[in-house]
């Protein structure tokens, strides 16, 4: 039998593996099962925190590990322990969220709370980009900070993604890391940490390395990711920014694009 050319396939969630109704089409299981099938490792890796990806990893048939909170957590869906997380100084986000006020004016925010069992807290104003994320309003801001937390979610009522995404990177500098990973998702992460810090992990954790590295994204907080696999493949309906580093583009997260992929390369 021939030896794999990828024997680890990074996948995103939102906008990659998953429709926009939240599901995993029956083509891109089978697909995945294949991979699986031929010796090829899946890792989900995405900014979702390890609490909103249990019943998505349970679709997926993996008890494994997985990448979660843009990088800040290494998940292992067996044992539901994070094997691995890095916290956001709340001092830090709360002088960071101010540096961007005082650049754009208000902004509405929301935390992704660290641990297994970890909330979503929203202030007043901030909507929820996916609805069916689960999600708990408090009343002030500075409740928000009650907890330890992973991430902080921006949004602006006027002001584009990439708009605040260039306005955040612009005056926060080394208090945290700006990604952008979806529509009406803007976040601050812990200073240096990106997909690829929790994928270089988990690839040590399996013995792997990233010379056999596959990766799959759609939006810029992927580009960390492409640049650290041996591949990079973006989906048609990927942010430009991601496309220009890309590899290759397939067909959009609608369309199976996924699987059109590993059809071609585990036959």
């Amino acid at each position: 039998m021939a030896a794999l050319a990828y024997t680890l396939i990074a996948t995103d969630l939102d906008g990659t593996l998953l429709r926009g109704d939240d599901t995993v089409s029956e083509r891109s299981l089978a697909a995945l099962a294949r991979t699986a099938a031929a010796g090829a490792r899946h890792l989900v890796v995405t900014g979702r925190p390890a609490p909103r990806v249990r019943e998505l990893l349970g679709v997926l048939h993996t008890t494994g590990l997985a990448v979660c909170g843009q990088g800040a957590q290494l998940y292992d869906a067996g044992s539901d322990r994070l094997l691995w997380s890095v916290t956001l100084d709340r001092e830090l986000a709360e002088t960071a969220l101010g540096k961007i006020e005082a650049e754009v004016g208000e902004v509405y925010a929301a935390v992704d709370q660290d641990g297994v069992e970890g909330l979503t807290l929203i202030e007043p104003g901030y909507r929820m980009p996916h609805a069916a994320l689960p999600a708990v309003r408090v009343e002030r801001r500075d409740e928000l900070w009650r907890a330890p937390i992973s991430k902080v979610l921006l949004r602006h009522p006027e002001l584009s993604d990439d708009e605040l995404a260039a306005a955040a990177r612009g005056v926060v500098g080394p208090l945290a890391t700006v990604t952008m990973s979806g529509p009406g998702t803007v976040e601050l992460q812990p200073c240096g940490i990106t997909k690829a810090t929790g994928l270089a992990l988990a690839a040590e954790h399996l013995g792997l390395g990233r010379e056999s590295a596959l990766a799959f994204g759609d939006m810029p907080n992927d580009i960390p990711m492409f640049q650290w696999a041996a591949r990079g493949i973006a989906m048609a309906n990927a942010h430009p920014e991601l496309k220009a580093v890309a590899d290759e583009v397939t067909t959009s997260n609608e369309d199976d694009g996924i699987a059109v992929v590993l059809e071609r390369l585990f036959v």
